[in-house]
């Protein structure tokens, strides 16, 4: 081996490629990528074709560094492989809930829930509420995205062309459900991770209820001045929606494959999307039961699958795949240093930004990898850096699986610069939330 290539080895082994050539190039498909992601609306390109394709490029340009000089390309298989894991596991588990979701809008459930709110004569400001607080409530049991994912179908069944609705009522429904998510170890795949890795207890989580709830009233608050008065559009003489066969079942249904997910990876030691495996085929085999009885008339579970926004799903397999890849080159570890230099408190408000920009799933990963000093209250600093990675995934559109979701539900509705245009409000919550955690804290260690 040559002696650039020993070097290179070296480097491998050292997780630090981020000054050579292919790190460099890397980091450059990365933003490209990123910026085409962002200006979603400038040119009309799905975000789910540059994450893609920055995903699997930059693997593709680390494929061929190694080539090059010659490295073992074991470590990199076996990387690669490990990140296929963390995908797959996501991947199916949002398959699964969208899936679920498909088949609640086919037997009528939103249409029933929508005629329910609307024909009682509520405003739009009043719905704004209500959306806000079943998806603050809903989302630390039923996980922040399935929440966003529920709520965001309701939104758009509500009235479909009155945007100044909309986006505001997308982005209360993102920011309540994953500040709901926040208080809960299996709100987020964040709140999961931490927990599962033992750097808290179930009881530590609830610690984080009052940062979480006034964080998101205050955004909620001042997003609902920008909500239109009046009432949807609602016909006196529209026939009553009501759920079609099989729907009550199917949520029911539903419930029981949440609970599976989680008693899946907490008593079983199986990942979670195995017990949303579990419960997709449960549901396939209650369709199969009605279509027994149904005459001409036949459900098609895989037409329901057919519906689900692939694109979404394939934007989180591409910019997981680009934040391996950075991971992998030695860009996300530099946390440790950052620990040191500056201290946890301020890096772990710092991580909620950044979550913003990268994803906080990815940015918790690599926080937990490192396993950086917290300091003498170690406890109190991985709840800090839980709430600000999740609440701070609300500042931008992507920055969180919820954003993500409803991004493809309301498409072309609540887009990056729609969110961008409110995101000042989604800041200020954010700072009354770390507000209330330095608040707490000082009285309980301090006071």
């Amino acid at each position: 081996m040559t002696e650039a290539a020993a070097a290179a080895g070296t480097a491998a082994q050292h997780l630090d490629l981020t000054t050579t050539w292919v790190g460099i190039l890397s980091f450059i498909v990365f933003v490209v990528a990123y910026y085409f992601i962002a200006t979603e609306d400038k040119y009309h390109i799905n975000k789910a074709k540059p994450a893609l394709l920055g995903g699997t490029g930059i693997f593709m340009l680390i494929g061929v560094y190694f080539a090059i000089n010659g490295l073992d390309g074991h470590r990199l298989e076996h990387e690669v492989e490990l990140l296929i894991y963390e995908i797959a596991g996501i991947f199916f588990f949002l398959l699964v809930a969208m899936t679920y979701i498909e088949a609640m809008i086919d037997r009528g459930v939103f249409s029933a829930l929508r005629y329910n709110l609307v024909s009682k004569g509520y405003s739009y400001k009043k719905l704004f509420w209500v959306t806000g607080v079943l998806a603050f409530f809903i989302s630390p049991v039923a996980d922040n995205l399935t929440t966003a994912l529920i709520l965001s179908t309701v939104l758009i069944t509500i009235d479909k062309e009155n945007r100044a609705f909309l986006v505001p009522g997308a982005i209360n429904i993102v920011v309540a459900a994953n500040a709901g998510g926040a208080w809960s170890p299996f709100g987020d795949i964040t709140t999961l991770m931490v927990w599962v890795d033992g750097k808290a207890n179930f009881t530590e989580f609830l610690y984080l209820f009052p940062a979480s709830i006034v964080g998101w009233f205050v955004t909620a608050f001042l997003l609902s001045r920008f909500v239109p008065e009046g009432e949807p559009p609602f016909n006196a003489d529209e026939k009553k929606a009501e759920i079609l066969e099989g729907g009550k079942q199917i949520i029911g249904l539903f419930a029981l494959t949440i609970s599976m997910a989680v008693i899946s990876h907490q008593v079983l030691h199986l990942p979670a999307m195995w017990g949303m495996m579990f419960g997709l085929a449960f549901l396939k085999m209650y369709v199969y039961y009605i279509n027994q009885n149904a005459g001409p008339t036949q459900l098609n579970a895989f037409s329901w699958i057919a519906k689900i926004e692939n694109d979404t799903l394939l934007f989180f397999f591409g910019i997981l795949a680009a934040v391996g890849g950075l991971h992998f080159l030695g860009f996300l570890e530099y946390f440790t240093a950052l620990y040191d230099q500056f201290g946890p408190t301020a890096v772990n408000i710092g991580v909620g930004f950044l979550s913003a920009v990268v994803d906080n799933v990815p940015v918790m990963s690599a926080v937990l990898k490192s396993d950086p000093n917290m300091g003498a209250y170690t406890q109190e600093q991985w709840m800090l850096v839980t709430l600000t990675a999740g609440v701070g995934g609300s500042l931008i559109s992507f920055g969180s699986a919820a954003g993500v979701g409803v991004m493809g539900k309301l498409h072309g509705i609540y887009t990056f610069s729609a969110h961008m245009k409110y995101a000042w409000t989604v800041l200020v919550g954010y700072i009354i939330s770390v507000a209330i955690w330095y608040v707490q804290f000082i009285v309980l260690h301090l006071g």
